[in-house]
């Protein structure tokens, strides 16, 4: 369990803020007011006019109907979650269209097709209740693991409704837990008890728009009164309390979050909350009655120093005790990082990146002693590894994949090297004569800058493949080879190639490779992409009318400095869910919680960097920019609608080749069903092609 960045339900703030000189100034302000009459009838004549436009490509239709049935197929793997004797998996498909949570045992999922039960149906709910309920998790309570509180979205938000529901009975509790619509943090205690960060009203929210307090709710009381037992500062991101289980050992605390990438961990000690001593960069979770660290930035705690990047082992006690007395379980290389970890009974799992191929290994605790135990896995595969019951086995999931072959799950047991196939799926794009290549490109300050291309092995390398190029670039977030079958269905199948970018503000180097784009240096991140898009040309694999990027979120953000910055280097650009007004990104939504990857705007020192390549402020009426599809989604409370939707104004208004699509559900994640998945991954697709083949 991290405990640096738990899932949170995240809350949906209202109203236009007007308080920079910015939007005194905006003539597209207004769009910024999410279900506004005049700006939903701007965005429905928008999406009227693009749906006409792209539904009647020939194209359109057999490719939304191929890439609903494999949203759809069965053969899709149920990632499945163990809670006492059952797995839990949550499922939709053409029969659930908002989805069902079910279970079943381990030996019916050994089965080609497992008889499944039915714990929870949200289409049966949204029927009987007349909503429009979309899932959005389920924490249960450690160790007895037979109450859990439900986490329902109205269309796909962050913003959720929470109830505690039964596994018992397969119900939710009469006069239990319950709590309303908003942006809350809330976890375990313990049976009768919850920890609570929510919307109190004024002062009871950070600036960031996230819990500012926790308090102990009781069972049978009023959540409005539960008392209080920390508060974090108005700047600061959230704060959250929690209890983590592990072996029979228990740690209880609360984390303050000043920044995205800081954080104050209190624990418990003889009844008062004492800080853990670590770096505020560190991340924590408890293993047995160790802490776990993971490193941002390199420590000397004692006589040794320890590199950004490792992960490091240390009783509790020793720890407050100041004891120099780490193990470290995880040292980085220039090549090699750590994506995460998870834990068995008796053992720790490193998910190892090795130049971003999945080599994992376990490190197993005996007798107070640690060894590291190798794990056999296939060569040139993303291999991922993930405990499957830390209380009770040493038992564990191993996910297989790459580009071209479809993804299977394998059944380990820690220091056992056999592994027991249990699902694979079917391929869902015809691979035969499809190569993948790892190369590098050099960016502007001299860095090698890795990424993967998959193509046609056949085609002629003349500059004439219709090239996708996607990218993130942040966040610490590690783009990997994986089995992505819709761009396989949607364009390689069709002779395209495919473009993975691993460029700097990403993961896949650790810390070190985010760290070295961020504020100020991100300029970096987007120096990459465009020395990655020169490399394809370079080596005549495309040319810029036949290359085409693809981002979403952070990612939208960078295809819109790609469009502002490099408009003659793309042939079309597909902008998703984008960030893209950096003057006021941090007044919007979840926004200020992330000013510690771009700086605030508010500061004239960090906006005279942000305003640099803010695309929003970067437009030239003058240029010429290829053509772009922007899609959103009305019900994202997290990057706010409106950088889009005032983008494309402002590009249409200047007579730009623009094209923009909001979904009314479907969060940050776009889309609240499969159809909706389909529907905006076949938009996107045909947009692409059509103007790039």
């Amino acid at each position: 369990m991290n405990l640096t960045k738990p899932v949170l339900a995240l809350a949906l703030l209202t109203g236009i803020p007007m308080t920079t000189s910015a939007a005194d100034t905006d003539p597209y302000l207004w769009l910024e007011d999410v279900e506004g009459t005049k700006a939903l009838d701007w965005v429905k004549a928008r999406n009227a006019q693009s749906q006409k436009a792209l539904e009647s490509d020939p194209s359109f239709k057999p490719l939304f109907e191929r890439l609903l049935a494999i949203y759809n197929a069965s053969d899709r793997i149920p990632n499945v979650t163990k809670l006492q004797e059952h797995y839990y998996n949550f499922w939709k498909d053409e029969r659930h269209e908002r989805g069902i949570w079910r279970r079943t045992t381990l030996a019916e999922y050994r089965k080609a097709e497992p008889q499944w039960q039915t714990v929870l149906d949200l289409d049966a709910l949204n029927q009987a209740e007349k909503a429009n309920w979309v899932w959005n998790g389920a924490d249960c309570i450690e160790p007895a693991q037979d109450r859990c509180l439900i986490s329902l979205s109205r269309g796909g938000g962050d913003a959720v409704e929470i109830r505690e529901f039964d596994l018992t009975t397969l119900g939710f509790v009469k006069d239990g837990f319950v709590l309303p619509e908003a942006k809350s943090a809330l976890g375990w205690k313990d049976r009768d008890t919850l920890y609570l960060g929510t919307d109190f009203g004024k002062g009871s929210l950070t600036e960031s728009g996230y819990p500012r307090t926790v308090h102990e709710w009781k069972r049978g009381t009023p959540w409005q009164q539960a008392p209080r037992i920390f508060e974090a500062k108005p700047a600061d991101v959230y704060a959250f309390g929690f209890s983590s289980h592990s072996a029979g050992f228990r740690h209880d605390g609360v984390t303050r979050v000043p920044s995205f990438f800081e954080n104050e961990t209190h624990l418990f000690r003889d009844g008062t909350l004492v800080k853990v001593p670590k770096p505020d960069d560190a991340e924590i979770d408890f293993f047995h009655d160790y802490a776990l660290l993971s490193l941002r930035s390199d420590w000397k705690p004692g006589k040794q120093t320890f590199t950004a990047g490792s992960l490091l082992a240390i009783k509790v006690d020793d720890l407050y005790a100041g004891k120099d007395a780490f193990t470290v379980l995880f040292a980085p290389t220039a090549k090699r990082s750590l994506a995460g970890h998870s834990t068995t009974r008796n053992a720790v799992l490193l998910n190892i990146l090795d130049n971003v191929r999945g080599q994992p290994e376990a490190m197993r605790l005996q007798d107070s002693k640690w060894k590291r135990l190798a794990i056999a896995v296939p060569a040139d595969a993303e291999v991922s590894l993930g405990g499957i019951d830390e209380d009770r086995s040493d038992d564990y999931f191993m996910t297989v994949t790459d580009f071209l072959t479809p993804t299977s799950l394998s059944l380990g047991t820690v220091g056992e090297r056999k592994h027991e196939l249990l699902k694979r799926r079917k391929e869902h794009f015809r691979s035969a004569g499809l190569v993948v290549e790892q190369h590098e490109a050099t960016s502007k300050d001299g860095t090698r800058v890795p990424y993967f291309l998959v193509l046609p092995k056949a085609r002629a390398r003349d500059g004439s493949i219709p090239t996708l190029l996607y990218g993130y670039g942040g966040f610490e977030v590690s783009e990997t080879p994986g089995y992505y079958a819709a761009a396989g269905a949607g364009w390689l199948e069709r002779g395209g190639a495919f473009v993975l970018a691993n460029i700097r503000g990403g993961g896949e180097f650790g810390p070190r490779w985010h760290q070295a784009a961020l504020k100020a240096n991100r300029q970096r991140a987007y120096d990459d992409f465009i020395a990655i898009g020169e490399d394809l040309i370079a080596r005549k694999i495309t040319s810029s009318k036949h290359l085409g990027i693809q981002g979403g979120s952070n990612g939208g953000l960078l295809m819109g400095v790609m469009y502002t910055q490099r408009p003659d280097l793309w042939g079309a650009v597909l902008c998703e869910v984008p960030l893209l007004d950096m003057r006021r990104y941090n007044k919007l939504l979840a926004g200020a919680s992330w000013m510690g990857e771009y700086g605030n705007p508010d500061l004239p020192e960090e906006w005279a960097y942000i305003a640099k390549y803010s695309p929003y402020h970067n437009v030239d009426k003058g240029k010429t920019y290829p053509p772009i599809l922007f899609t959103t989604s009305t019900r994202d409370d997290r990057v706010h609608p409106g950088h889009a939707r005032k983008m494309a104004a402002k590009l249409i208004d200047l007579g730009k080749d623009v094209t923009y699509y909001e979904n009314i559900e479907g969060g940050h994640g776009g889309s609240a069903n499969n159809q909706q998945a389909a529907f905006m991954d076949a938009i996107g697709y045909v947009f692409l092609w059509e103007r790039l083949k």
